[in-house]
């Protein structure tokens, strides 16, 4: 039976498992819309295609499953970019379809032409160093061997976004639909058998360490051993610290856990690794800029170094270790726990854990950010507060990494990437799309007013979301590098906020405003986490300033 192009892609996309997909329709992309009216695949209406970006990107963290977004030519396209691109630094398995003009008029100037034909924009050209795979497709012959090779990137042990690009008759053009059987989808893939010798080495510098820390990164997390992750520690007795983006790796209330390690956290894991480590066990991380402390060498001097990570390319990238392992996590950690077991480490008693407000991490914190009182008093409320399985999408960062405790079901999604402000609200809403967790959104005023409207995305599709939103009429990072940096001479950095509670009302949506630390019991005995679509208004002081500094 022959079907169209359109309807061929949108079969393959069920295939796949995708479940949602994020965008804006316009003229050139209309067939894929028509032939997904009747497919299980949800489409949601994005406010910018840089915000449906973000929502596949947020989906794709939160869930571990393929996110997608659509866009039409030309400015569809390059809206996307950003979105695109912090997938990439994130490396989420991320599937961009964009509309084209038609064949037949590329190089003659079509309207919102993209083909890079006779000066047009050349769409596929933006985003090949953002993608791991981006292609036009202009013809129907080879489009099974392009959605093959769509399919093992998207499924790959090293996945990134992937960009297919279709012109309008294409997408029109028939094909056997019988030939979606000749495309390959596998379940997964991973390094290979991990021989029993590189365990076993493993294990026995493990043993002989006197004092070893756990490095964990995001590898940990999108492995999903966190359980295996605090047995190993407990067997070892060994100390835990994680990146920004592995937050939550460990329970953050154990004794064992050091809170992140990095340049804008509190110091207490490094001064740990410092005073206390002769050997680094890092798994799944990649010890970049922010973790290293720009690579500090201080951290690694005189110790034991091991790495594992699934991606071979990452070993030895930053730093040489002893032993350096390629393997999955979820293989290796069960086979390094036995072989322990072998040499007859069994489980070291924890003590228990003291009052949270006496963890060294977050006395840390709350040294570090002095004057931020108010905002220590929310995060710590949140966390005593929040239902079952919260998620927390941060594009603040300092805050929440020095005073918001994640442990048990709470999942914790820091803005990486390339960092882009607004990130926060529409990766949340993506998220909620597919998690039924209750879901915070932190950010910035400066960030709300890049992504802001997106909140009414939530609105028309009724996904509970609470934004957090630090008010203190700044670009906060630049007010201080301009205070510490440059003698105080602000150049746009400041700003004039709307009123949040007309805006709040504008949308529909229920507004909070925190002043001062009493405001915050009767705000959250009002809030509703669940089910409700919050704006909770903090204001904060903008000449305080966090005080961290790569020296620290």
């Amino acid at each position: 039976m022959k079907i169209p192009v359109s309807e061929f892609l949108v079969r393959f996309m069920e295939r796949m498992g995708i479940q949602y997909i994020f965008g804006m329709p316009g003229a050139h992309i209309l067939p894929v819309y028509d032939a997904l009216h009747g497919a299980s695949i949800k489409t949601v209406l994005a406010k910018h295609e840089q915000g449906a970006a973000f929502m596949a990107g947020g989906l794709a963290r939160a869930t571990g499953g393929i996110g997608a977004c659509i866009a039409t030519a030309g400015p569809g396209a390059t809206n996307l970019v950003t979105g695109i691109a912090n997938a990439h630094a994130d490396r989420l398995p991320v599937l961009a379809i964009t509309g084209e003009t038609s064949t037949h008029i590329f190089g003659r100037g079509g309207l919102q032409e993209s083909s890079g034909e006779g000066g047009a924009v050349d769409q596929v050209a933006l985003f090949q160093s953002i993608t791991h795979y981006a292609r036009l497709v202009e013809r129907t012959d080879y489009l099974v061997n392009v959605l093959n090779q769509v399919a093992q990137v998207l499924r790959s042990g090293k996945p990134g976004p992937v960009l297919l690009s279709l012109p309008f008759n294409v997408q029109k053009e028939t094909l056997d639909a019988s030939l979606l059987d000749e495309i390959y989808i596998p379940e997964s893939s991973s390094p290979g058998p991990l021989p029993r010798s590189d365990v076993k080495a493993l294990a026995r510098r493990l043993v002989e360490a006197r004092h070893p820390v756990i490095v964990a990164g995001y590898g940990c997390i999108r492995a999903g051993v966190q359980p295996l992750l605090e047995q190993l520690a407990n067997r070892l007795g060994a100390h835990v610290a994680t990146s920004l983006k592995a937050k939550g790796a460990i329970d953050e209330c154990s004794p064992l856990a050091l809170g992140s390690l990095g340049v804008t956290s509190g110091g207490h894991a490094y001064r740990h690794i410092r005073e206390n480590a002769d050997l680094l066990l890092f798994l799944g991380a990649a010890f970049n800029e922010r973790t290293s402390y720009t690579w500090k060498p201080e951290l690694l001097e005189g110790r034991t170094l091991i790495q594992v990570d699934l991606d071979p390319t990452r070993l030895g990238r930053v730093f040489q270790p002893h032993l350096a392992l390629a393997a999955d996590l979820g293989e290796l950690l069960p086979a390094l726990l036995e072989e322990l077991n072998l040499l007859g480490i069994g489980e070291v008693g924890q003590q228990p854990a003291g009052k949270k407000e006496e963890s060294g991490w977050m006395l840390a914190g709350s040294e570090f950010l002095t004057g931020f009182g108010l905002v220590e008093r929310f995060f710590r409320e949140l966390k005593a507060r929040a239902p079952g399985h919260l998620m927390v999408f941060d594009d603040n960062i300092i805050f929440a990494q020095n005073f918001f405790q994640v442990g048990g079901k709470h999942r914790y999604f820091p803005n990486s990437g390339i960092s882009s402000l607004g990130h926060a609200i529409p990766a949340a809403i993506g998220a909620r799309f597919a998690n039924e967790a209750p879901t915070v959104a932190v950010l910035g005023d400066g960030g709300f007013q890049m992504c802001g409207m997106e909140l009414m995305t939530a609105v028309n599709y009724k996904i509970p979301l609470t934004v957090v939103l630090f008010n203190n009429g700044t670009m906060g990072l630049i007010r201080k590098n301009q205070y510490q940096q440059y003698s105080q001479r602000y150049i746009d950095c400041d700003f004039v906020n709307p009123d949040y509670a007309k805006l709040a009302e504008a949308f529909g949506i229920v507004h909070h405003r925190v002043e001062e630390e009493t405001d915050l019991e009767p705000v959250f005995q009002a809030l509703d986490l669940e089910n409700g679509i919050n704006l909770v208004e903090i204001l904060i002081d903008r000449n305080a300033f966090p005080d961290y500094q790569t020296s620290r």
